[in-house]
């Protein structure tokens, strides 16, 4: 892995960490948890709608 290469990967995972450290911090902190929970429930009831569309056409059938 080239030199330019391992700086960006660093750099981004030093960005994120510092942005999660800033999310959960102070007043943003229960307001962040709120906001990803609302969507990590959002995201359970599209995979369970997901799921009962799901058609399974495994069953032979017979002229």
């Amino acid at each position: 892995m080239s030199t330019t290469r391992k700086i960006a990967v660093g750099l981004g995972i030093a960005s994120g960490a510092l942005l999660a450290a800033w999310l959960l911090t102070g007043n943003r902190k229960k307001k962040t948890k709120e906001y990803i929970s609302k969507k990590a429930d959002g995201l359970k009831n599209a995979i369970k709608t997901e799921k009962k569309r799901s058609f399974d056409d495994s069953d032979a059938h017979y002229i």
